[in-house]
């Protein structure tokens, strides 16, 4: 079902709601609807066994007018134009939301890294900078890693640019590793951010976190630190995690009775999130179908996999005892499905809301780039505590002022901040 959505038609839909909503002038509308640059690229790579690999490339940067243009790489098989449009577009409302100083933009590769050698993988890398090296940079677009990208493939990116700009420019990419210009806390930036905002959420739903059972789809970086967030910071059980299997080329949920151990699962878990069901199994943990997870009896569901897989479909089988949605991924619930969750008075954490704490913290990189000099892993998390925190009450009480959903809010705070930048720097 996920396959047929058009990502960006989903996005463009959602905008166009909150648009009319805050009677927002059509030209001005269309202006924010549409990227402000797109950019598709050839990247021939030399492979290891000698052959010649044509890749092709992506980058749109959406809309830069409250900052540089921020937003991930993707290397995934199914990756297009068009889900890197609506992902440009959502990291526009995303650092709008989060009320940072950057504008949204997105990168990706239509390839399955898992495929590729280290040596393939790092030209490939190097590839994409050497077609974009002339449109990004501190100060115009920051690229970061996203699925199927990690820090070590930022590493060479920021290394290829320095190195064709003559100097040594550590801001031109975020989400690299510590020692090379990365950031302490970026690693579960994302997860953490998730789990701050439930935790505003169970304040305003007053709900006891302790007494509370979580649902995580998804087993990458933002799944695992968000079920770990969820164990550690807030004192809940998960019970399910769901993964990709890359064996099976399928997925499949990991759920345990008395509730999952994240750092264990993580300890069996390969670098793209394929979980050893052998070991699983040895543990006493269960594997189910790829759609258990969402028909868990839990108080909040967390996708953080990939787009539309909450859809009119799957959105059936959420139990009655879901009260909180927590959006770890982009585009996770379809608008078929968003329409049953607010007749169904769920509260929605919208995902430019709930996962900004990766961009957060990408910012927050940016800065220390700047100053060269860098923050302890406490301060890092205590800041994006205080940003998530701000960011969500905004949300909450614009959601109460104007008696709207809270993805409505979220767009309607963002949308805006943005429109006010462009009315001050005369675009509009």
């Amino acid at each position: 079902m996920a396959e047929l959505i058009n990502a960006f038609q989903m996005a463009q839909a959602q905008f166009d709601g909150v648009a009319k909503a805050l009677n927002l002038d059509p030209q001005v509308a269309e202006v924010m609807r549409w990227p402000s640059r797109e950019f598709k690229f050839q990247i021939p790579v030399r492979m290891d066994d000698g052959s010649l690999r044509l890749f092709f490339g992506y980058r749109v940067q959406h809309c830069d007018v409250r900052g540089p243009a921020k937003g991930g790489i993707r290397f995934h098989p199914s990756e297009t134009l068009d889900t890197v449009r609506a992902l440009a577009m959502w990291m526009t409302w995303k650092c709008a939301v989060a009320d940072i100083p950057l504008g949204g933009g997105k990168g990706g590769v239509p390839v399955d890294p898992a495929t590729l050698s280290v040596s393939e993988k790092e030209k490939l890398c190097r590839g994409w900078v050497g077609q974009m090296w002339r449109n990004i940079g501190p100060r115009q677009d920051v690229p970061a890693p996203d699925v199927g990208t990690t820090p070590q493939m930022m590493g060479w990116m920021m290394d290829e640019y320095s190195k064709l700009v003559g100097h040594y420019t550590p801001g031109v990419i975020t989400g690299k590793p510590v020692g090379g210009g990365g950031s302490l806390g970026r690693t579960e930036a994302t997860g953490f951010g998730v789990i701050y905002t439930v935790r505003e959420a169970m304040k305003h739903l007053q709900m006891d976190p302790t007494k509370s059972l979580a649902a995580v789809q998804g087993f990458g970086n933002v799944s695992q630190y968000a079920a770990i967030g969820f164990t550690e910071l807030l004192g809940g059980k998960v019970m399910c995690v769901s993964y990709w299997d890359r064996a099976d080329r399928m997925p499949y949920t990991v759920s345990h009775p008395n509730g999952v151990n994240p750092r264990f699962l993580m300890s069996i878990t390969d670098q793209y999130g394929t979980i050893d069901k052998t070991k699983a199994r040895e543990a006493g943990y269960q594997i189910e179908e790829a759609e258990a997870w969402i028909a868990k009896d839990v108080d909040v569901l967390i996708p953080a996999a990939l787009e539309g897989q909450v859809n009119a479909e799957t959105v059936k089988k959420v139990s009655d005892r879901v009260r909180i949605v927590a959006e770890g991924a982009n585009g996770p619930t379809t608008p078929e499905a968003d329409a049953v969750f607010k007749s169904r008075g769920i509260f929605v954490i919208p995902d430019f809301l709930c996962n900004a704490g990766g961009v957060t913290v990408s910012y927050f990189e940016g800065v220390q780039n700047d100053m060269n000099y860098y923050w302890t892993r406490d301060e890092v998390l205590e800041r994006l505590d205080t940003k998530m925190t701000q960011a969500f009450r905004s949300v909450l009480e614009m959601s109460e002022a104007e008696k709207v959903y809270m993805r409505d809010a979220a767009y309607m705070v963002a949308i805006k901040r943005v429109f006010t930048a462009m009315e001050l720097r005369g675009w509009i």
